[in-house]
């Protein structure tokens, strides 16, 4: 099941486990153009709304918000070599964090796909 942020983020639970990850969404790929940097500091225990890193394309930086109370386990290390994952495949091998102990229902209340298609106008 995935989720989305109104910070243009989308959250998927994993199929296996507890756990989520999360990345941007196309929409947002799409607005910031060619990815060249990726850079999530934040670990550990993140409230909804922290700046947990950047995203810095050829046009622009913007900052990733958490889209949920979470616990970052993880930050993708393949795209500390290849940031254009987050181009080619942002909802797939782009994905940015790993979360565990999320807000379920918080989770529960992130937008579903007709409702982020509204959102952002799509």
């Amino acid at each position: 099941m995935i989720r989305y942020s109104a910070e243009h983020l989308w959250v998927r639970l994993d199929e296996n486990g507890p756990g989520a990850v999360a990345g941007i969404t196309r929409h947002a790929q799409d607005t910031l153009g060619d990815i060249v940097l990726v850079d999530v500091g934040a670990r550990g225990p993140q409230a909804e709304n922290t700046v947990i890193g950047t995203v810095e394309s050829v046009k622009t930086a913007s900052d990733l918000h958490m889209p949920l109370d979470a616990d970052i386990v993880e930050v993708n290390p393949a795209l500390q070599d290849n940031p254009g994952l987050v181009n080619e495949d942002p909802q797939g091998a782009g994905w940015m964090v790993r979360l565990e102990r999320l807000d379920s229902a918080r989770f529960a209340t992130l937008m579903d796909e007709a409702a982020y298609q509204a959102h952002t106008g799509a």
